[in-house]
C-alpha cells in the first residue's frame, strides 16, 4: 500500500441540534444532542483513517489553550511534533437541522498561521515516497496557503501525488480564488470537489461537464471526483474513463465531515491500488456509514474486494 498523509485543518467542533425553526434573538431553546469533537476537513479525514486501521500522517497546528492540547491528545503520536501557535484553537460552533443539514459560526484562531515550515516539519519525506498527500483547507490557511508552490515543489521531489480538495471559500468563488484553484489543480495528480464547488469553479451546471473541464487544467493521467452527496460519486480515470456509483440509501443523522470521509475511504483504497470504481464505492460507503450513526462510526477496518484489510 502507498503511504498517505493529510495536510491542513485540524479544529474543535461542537455540534448542537436538531434545531427548527431557528430561534428568535434573546430566546433560549433545549436540543437533544450535543457533541464535543475533532473537526476541520484534515481532521475528519485522519480520523477515518484512523478507525479504518490505515497508517497516515498528518500535519496540523494546534491554539495554545485547552483545546489545543485536547486536539493533540485525540491523535497521540501523529500530533507530537504539530506547532503550537500563541492564538486560541479555532472553534466550530455547528447547528443541525432535522433534514440533517448544519449551520456553522466560526472563529479565525489557529488556522491562518499554519505555515510551510511548520508542515515540513511535521511530514516524513522520505517515508511518503510514492504515496498520496491530501492537501485541503485551503482558503483557511493563510501562511501556508501563500507557500502552495514551494509545498508542490517539495512534493514532487519526493514523488508524492498531491489530492486537492480546496474547500469552498470564506469570500466565495471570486474570480481571484478561481486562478489561484487553477494554478493548484495544474500541479495536483487527484481533485476531490463536491458537486457545488465543481460546478462553480468551472461554470457548467452538469457535474460531468465540470468534472471533465477540471481534468483538462491538470496534469496528464490525473484523477477527477466530484462527490455528490445522496447520488454518490463521479470520476474521471487517469486514462479519461468515466466512472459513477451510486451512494447507499440511508437515514442521515449528521452530515458534518461527511465530504472529508469520502476522502479518507476513496484515498485508502486508491493507495491499495484498486481501480477507480471500488475507490468511489469505498469512499461512498463508508460516508453514508458516518452520516448515518450516532455516535459516529466508520465501519471498522476498511475491507476492499480482495478481502483484505487496508493498514
Amino acid at each position: 500500500m502507498r503511504p498517505l498523509a493529510v495536510i491542513g485543518n485540524v479544529n474543535v467542533d461542537l455540534i448542537l441540534g436538531p434545531a427548527e425553526p431557528w430561534p428568535k434573538a434573546g430566546t433560549e431553546i433545549i436540543v437533544d444532542h450535543d457533541e464535543l469533537r475533532v473537526g476541520g476537513a484534515a481532521g475528519n479525514s485522519a480520523l477515518a483513517w484512523q478507525a479504518l486501521g490505515v497508517d497516515f500522517q498528518i500535519a496540523a497546528n494546534v491554539g495554545s489553550d485547552e483545546f489545543g492540547r485536547w486536539l493533540r491528545q485525540s491523535f497521540g503520536t501523529h500530533a507530537e511534533t504539530w506547532p503550537e501557535r500563541p492564538e486560541g484553537t479555532t472553534l466550530s460552533v455547528g447547528i443541525t437541522h432535522p433534514d440533517g443539514e448544519r449551520t456553522f459560526f466560526t472563529t479565525r484562531g489557529h488556522l491562518p498561521r499554519l505555515s510551510l515550515t511548520d508542515v515540513l516539519t511535521v511530514l516524513d519525506g522520505k517515508r511518503l515516497a510514492g504515496g498520496y498527500a491530501l492537501l485541503c483547507g485551503c482558503f483557511l490557511t493563510d501562511d501556508f496557503t501563500a507557500d502552495y508552490s514551494a509545498f508542490f515543489d517539495w512534493a514532487d521531489s519526493h514523488d508524492i501525488a498531491v489530492a486537492l480538495d480546496t474547500g469552498w471559500p470564506l469570500d466565495g468563488w471570486t474570480e481571484a480564488n478561481k486562478q489561484a484553484t487553477r494554478g493548484w489543480l495544474a500541479r495536483s495528480s487527484c481533485s476531490i470537489m463536491n458537486e457545488v464547488e465543481s460546478t462553480t469553479l468551472t461554470g457548467l451546471s452538469d457535474s460531468v461537464d465540470a468534472a471533465r473541464a477540471l481534468k483538462r487544467q491538470m496534469p496528464e493521467g490525473a484523477i477527477v471526483v466530484v462527490k455528490r452527496g445522496p447520488d454518490g460519486a463521479i470520476g474521471i480515470d487517469a486514462d479519461g474513463t468515466l466512472v459513477s456509483v451510486a451512494a447507499p440509501k440511508v437515514t442521515v443523522v449528521d452530515t458534518i465531515g461527511a465530504g472529508d470521509v469520502f476522502n479518507a475511504g476513496f484515498l485508502a483504497a486508491l493507495a491499495a491500488g484498486e481501480p477507480l470504481s471500488l475507490c468511489l464505492e469505498a469512499g461512498t460507503r463508508i460516508a453514508s456509514q458516518a452520516i448515518s450513526t450516532l455516535p459516529r462510526n466508520y465501519g471498522g477496518p476498511l475491507s476492499l474486494k480482495n478481502g483484505e484489510a487496508v493498514r
